[in-house]
């Protein structure tokens, strides 16, 4: 297994080291884990938005109609 060293300021040194159960090599490699996993998911999102001939034009006029047709559904259920 590597090894990777991690730099932190002192005074979250001291608050580290007040949680001394915390195994704070896992919290990190979770932090790394789940910040490739949201960088991979963003590059697969863009690969997709790039093969898009929607323009945000047409995006925000999609947005608006489901918001509306949203409220139109919430708003028959009160009655």
């Amino acid at each position: 297994m590597a090894t990777v060293s991690v730099s932190v300021s002192d005074e979250l040194k001291k608050r580290m080291d007040s949680m001394q159960e915390t195994n704070w090599s896992a919290v990190a490699r979770k932090a790394f884990e789940s910040q490739l996993e949201n960088s991979e998911k963003l590059k697969e999102f863009q690969k997709i938005v790039a093969k898009s001939k929607l323009t945000e034009r047409d995006a925000r006029e999609i947005s608006d109609s489901i918001n509306k047709a949203v409220m139109r559904h919430f708003l028959s259920l009160k009655e």
